[in-house]
């Protein structure tokens, strides 16, 4: 009679925890992840934390957290973790056991081996009695985002613009003089100012002497990418390779740019994750906000086709646009594409076509005679 009285009180017992667990013991749980920083460069480490803490006086016995995470995030080696790979994505798994009011803090290297823009909206928590009478799965709604910028590509061996890319280009047909520009010598004339007065060569020729100041054009730079990676291509990107080289190569050029006090400007017929149906087109300007900006942009970038790349040309054709330097990044050079880079450079504009090649090799066609008349 003893051995029943025995098997009664622990099948009370294992009922009674685990209605004890199922009630109450789920209700201090709290779950947080976030990324060691808010953006980096295609290549870097970073850290992802997890934070999961019970603040009950009930212990969890065990718990597992599980989540899709991009497969462009890598995650170094480390205990406790399990992680099945698949072409697109990964499923992360996490386990722990966590006593009353404690809090575990996990930190997980991840190689960023892709540029783009990762998110993780949700995450799910499955976790149950010690004995196993009760188990419960949570889904928990998260914000996590981070940036993975482009690597600018080398652009040592890269052909680029020359008139582009000497700053404040001396012209003789714009009336505004610069005061940072000498280009000589003349008479002093009524209205001169007395702080413009070339003492030595007053001294030379007898006679006041003023400086001559020259005429500059500031250039504005407006870089093209085109997702298409052969002509007749429709939605879909067959190389994915040769549109992040593009991307590269961009984001360089607009580096190198503005580091030189270029205004940049960028433009592509490819979407942003968040917007498939607005164009992405930047005007140009300068500084390192707007740099931040347009890496930002590049990395929202997705590898998709809004509209046909002659009909992006033609769109910025029409808004009647002078006086830019347009760097076109493509794969190929189309038949349609002609008829617009001509207007653009009708327009006062001038025109570099820099072709990609799968090899991961440029080459650059020469501005036409009137192109280079343009900025002579």
């Amino acid at each position: 009679m003893g051995i029943h009285w025995f098997l009664l009180a622990a099948l009370l017992i294992v009922v009674a925890q685990g209605m004890i667990f199922r009630y109450w013991g789920q209700r201090g749980l709290k779950y947080e992840r976030f990324f060691s920083t808010k953006a980096c460069f295609e290549g870097d480490e970073v850290e992802l934390v997890e934070r999961i803490s019970n603040r009950n006086i009930i212990p969890v016995p065990w718990l597992r957290l599980e989540s899709l995470i991009h497969a462009g995030l890598k995650f170094q080696s480390q205990t406790n973790l399990d992680i099945s790979d698949g072409s697109l994505f990964q499923n992360h798994k996490s386990l722990f056991s966590l006593m009353p009011f404690t809090q575990i803090t996990r930190r997980h290297r991840i190689l960023c081996s892709k540029r783009g823009c990762y998110r993780l909206n949700t995450a799910s928590l499955t976790c149950g009695d010690i004995l196993g009478v009760y188990k419960n799965t949570i889904k928990i709604a998260l914000n996590v985002e981070l940036l993975v910028y482009p690597r600018p590509a080398d652009l040592e061996d890269f052909t680029m613009p020359s008139h582009s890319w000497q700053g404040d280009i001396s012209v003789r047909r714009w009336i505004v003089e610069d005061p940072f520009m000498i280009s000589g010598a003349r008479e002093y004339r009524y209205g001169d100012p007395l702080k413009g007065v070339n003492w030595k060569a007053t001294a030379r020729s007898g006679k006041l002497q003023v400086h001559q100041l020259d005429y500059t054009a500031d250039h504005r730079l407006m870089i093209l990418l085109n997702v298409e990676d052969h002509e007749k291509m429709w939605s879909q990107v067959n190389d994915e390779a040769l549109f992040e080289q593009g991307i590269s190569y961009a984001a360089a050029i607009a580096a190198k740019a503005i580091e030189q006090g270029m205004e940049t400007g960028f433009a592509t017929n490819a979407y942003l994750i968040d917007a498939p149906r607005e164009a992405v087109l930047i005007d140009p300007r300068n500084g390192p906000a707007h740099m931040g900006f347009l890496l930002e942009t590049m990395a929202k970038l997705v590898a998709g086709r809004r509209i046909p790349f002659d009909d992006l040309l033609g769109e910025i054709a029409a808004l009647g646009t002078s006086n830019l330097d347009i760097v076109v990044i493509s794969a190929y050079m189309g038949e349609k594409m002609i008829q617009p880079i001509e207007q653009l450079r009708r327009n006062g504009n001038a025109v570099e076509m820099f072709l990609l090649e799968q090899a991961h090799q440029s080459s650059a066609v020469p501005p036409s005679s009137e192109q280079a008349g343009a900025v002579s």
